[in-house]
């Protein structure tokens, strides 16, 4: 089926984002294989070979990756056994875009230290705890309203906004709950407060380093909900955020697009955090650039050229979400969202349904933003995800 000199990729994480890796991946002639936690992942469903694997165990990983002998390994989540990726790598596989991209990346500690403390990058004050009595500290410490998380977590989960002393205990909590891997340390922020938020695309590729369009999006409990491309900035707030992704990625090594997000403020542009992998938010780009955010990041890590990223038109994204936990389910009123110009519709064909659990995206063009947005925004209503009893 394949050739001897085919490439062989290995995805890490089999979400939707991973699934139009996989497909952008297959056009380019690679051999495909996903790994997740979970059967039937939406990666799964177009790979060439699959594995379910629990990826927090370092010698399961180990395994599966000896076992296939990948010429990329991709992760795409961040809860992997990373040590056991930069023990991988120093025997020689290779990690996208490096293991130490992926190590501090995972956690937010690494890092927002190494944001902050060695490339003295602005960044929101912050302080760390293991225990709720140091999580009080840090609260007198950083001040109210601010914001916890836990070091470790994805699309928000155990992310809140802490308004008052008396909080602090149920920030706690939700942090104890929402947080991946063992530990219970936990991140505290000083709230900032910022015009917008945006997630500069950064592509590391042969070429050098290349910036998408800046994306806007709005999040609730710290998962987006909407996303568009552009974001209206200044010339003066455009280079400010470019400089501050190119010295974060810099310092992080290797190719592949790096999600950068930013906090947009009157006082300036202040770094918030990186994903070394395709971003959420950055969906939107399958309908606003002549190559999406997954085909920059396939042609970036195989070492391909990647001269300039070009904006065809405005575009924006908007998430289908579940309200309930089934596997029985199904996604209504697609023919009605279609029905809105210029809109297309992605279902990510997860196995089951989880509460917010995105389980599609709307993608909308139009001759501006707005107009976009609306059209998004006003197709996403059309659909509905249903419950079987």
């Amino acid at each position: 089926m394949f050739g001897t000199q085919t490439k062989k990729v290995m995805l890490l994480g089999s979400g939707e984002l991973g699934k139009e890796t996989i497909i952008e991946a297959q056009r380019l002639g690679l051999e495909t294989i996903a790994v997740d936690r979970y059967e039937n992942a939406p990666a799964m469903q177009v790979a060439h070979r699959s594995y379910v694997v629990d990826m927090l165990d370092g010698e399961a990983l180990r395994r599966v990756i000896e076992k296939e002998k990948p010429d990329l390994v991709v992760p795409e989540i961040e809860a992997i056994a990373t040590e056991t990726l930069v023990d991988l790598e120093n025997e020689g596989f290779r990690i996208v875009p490096t293991a130490k991209a992926v190590n501090l990346t995972m956690d937010r500690e690494g890092i927002r230290r190494l944001a902050s403390e060695e490339l003295g990058i602005p960044t929101a004050r912050y302080a760390f705890a293991d225990t709720l009595y140091e999580l009080r500290n840090a609260v007198l410490k950083i001040g109210t309203p601010c914001v916890i998380k836990p070091i470790m977590s994805s699309s928000g989960k155990g992310q809140t906004v802490c308004r008052s002393i008396e909080d602090v205990e149920c920030s706690w909590n939700e942090a104890i709950a929402g947080g991946r891997g063992k530990k219970a340390r936990m991140i505290v922020e000083e709230f900032i407060h910022f015009d917008s938020e945006i997630t500069l695309l950064t592509v590391r590729s042969a070429s050098g380093t290349t910036f998408c369009a800046p994306i806007g999006h709005v999040q609730k409990d710290g998962d987006y909900i909407e996303s568009w491309q552009p974001h209206d900035m200044s010339e003066e707030q455009i280079l400010e955020a470019q400089a501050i992704a190119k010295k974060i990625t810099d310092a992080l090594g290797g190719h592949g697009v790096f999600g950068v997000e930013l906090f947009l403020s009157s006082t300036g542009v202040y770094f918030s955090e990186v994903s070394p992998r395709p971003h959420d938010t950055g969906m939107v780009t399958m309908v606003t650039q002549d190559l999406s955010e997954f085909a920059l990041h396939v042609r970036a890590i195989l070492g391909y050229p990647i001269p300039d990223v070009q904006l065809l038109q405005p575009g924006a994204s908007y998430t289908i979400k579940a309200k309930k936990e089934s596997k029985t389910y199904h996604i209504s009123g697609i023919a009605e969202s279609l029905s809105v110009p210029h809109t297309q519709v992605r279902i990510f064909g997860k196995p089951e349904t989880k509460v917010g659990r995105r389980m599609g995206v709307v993608l909308s063009n139009g001759e501006s933003v707005n107009e976009a947005r609306e059209r998004a925004e006003l197709a996403a209503s059309k659909m509905m995800v249903t419950y079987e009893e």
